[in-house]
């Protein structure tokens, strides 16, 4: 079990110093890009939108529910919230949203070139098809991703406030005033750093998997599966990484 994963391991490490090697033609490599950036942002934008709403609707009614007390300011719920969305839920559970539906999307790409000799055909043309389709896909992945973790904050946050809006729990202004209150911008810097480790996470073990894919449909479904629980895996062991050491 070990010596296979290591093997797999070092597979990964190979593969991706060819997806970081210089493009054949820098003109179809930005136009590949900006088209991946473009797929990647516009195509989540709608689910990331309403998980993100539902998902500050639900911590701050949770937070209200837990703090009723006459000894705790009403201004903590926002606090709360703010805290919990913006340095764990939307990075870590957007990102591992992403990894269902962008991960999944790209390892069934790059699979079904290599099941119908697509890759190969790169290949006896002298073209590197790891940068060539691969090397896109993780640029653009690493820039789309933290702007949707962004407005994905935006959107938490907004959720709780019409929650707070239309269930009264506590008033508009002292929710307002605990997301305000002691705002650092490097809660901000630590969830977007998280982010981008995700993203390049995400999109190489999901290329992966697609990549070194061998057999037909059947063993295609198997690699988007295995490249969306590897990448969940490695996501919530860095998490723990990551927090410890910029916490």
């Amino acid at each position: 079990m070990l010596r296979k994963a290591l093997a797999i391991f070092g597979e990964y490490l190979i593969f991706l110093r060819q997806v970081f090697s210089k493009p054949a033609k820098w003109s179809m490599f930005l136009k590949k890009w900006l088209f991946e950036m473009d797929a990647m942002g516009i195509g989540s934008m709608l689910i990331v939108s309403i998980v993100s709403l539902a998902m500050g609707s639900v911590i701050t009614m949770q937070t209200a529910l837990q703090i009723e007390s006459g000894w705790i300011p009403s201004w903590t719920v926002g606090f709360v919230a703010r805290t919990s969305i913006v340095m764990e839920l939307c990075p870590t559970i957007i990102s591992l949203l992403l990894v269902g539906n962008l991960g999944s999307s790209i390892t069934a790409e790059i699979g079904s070139m290599r099941v119908t000799e697509q890759i190969d055909a790169l290949e006896v043309m002298g073209i590197n098809p790891a940068s060539h389709l691969v090397l896109p896909k993780v640029l653009a992945s690493v820039i789309v991703i933290p702007v949707l973790c962004v407005f994905s904050i935006a959107f938490a946050l907004f959720g709780g406030f019409l929650t707070v809006w239309i269930t009264n729990c506590i008033s508009t202004y002292n929710f307002i005033d605990g997301l305000t209150y002691c705002f650092r911008v490097y809660d901000v810097v630590y969830a977007l750093t998280k982010t981008c480790i995700f993203a390049f996470i995400m999109s190489t073990v999901a290329s992966f998997y697609g990549y070194r894919i061998e057999g037909g449909a059947l063993e295609l479904g198997k690699a988007s599966t295995q490249g969306i629980v590897v990448s969940s895996f490695i996501i919530l062991i860095l998490n723990v990484v990551i927090t410890d050491i910029m916490l």
